[in-house]
């Protein structure tokens, strides 16, 4: 997989405007209420990943759950960071 080019990556900053880039990694930190619901979110995000075989960095804080996306073997973003950063969102909305 070929990594996308900078003005592709700002055209998918456009997707996924709560998320930020740092470097070749995309980051977004998600609060929510209590850590059950943090879990839930959690095992949510690690059942799609698994589906679409692209996994984030999880860091998880009580009711705070930091993800990071990169495509370690294109050296860089993907569309699949990008993908997966939507549908992260979308498990979010679900869940608060």
């Amino acid at each position: 997989m070929k990594p996308l080019t900078p003005a592709e990556i700002r055209l998918g900053m456009h997707r996924v405007p709560h998320w930020t880039r740092r470097g070749a990694m995309l980051r977004r930190t998600f609060e929510f209420n209590e850590f059950v619901a943090a879990m839930k979110f959690v095992n949510s995000v690690a059942r799609v990943a698994e589906k679409v075989q692209h996994h984030p960095d999880i860091d998880i804080r009580w009711n705070r759950v930091t993800l990071r996306l990169t495509t370690h073997d294109a050296d860089g973003l993907t569309e699949r960071d990008f993908s997966l950063a939507e549908r992260c969102h979308a498990i979010a909305e679900t869940i608060k």
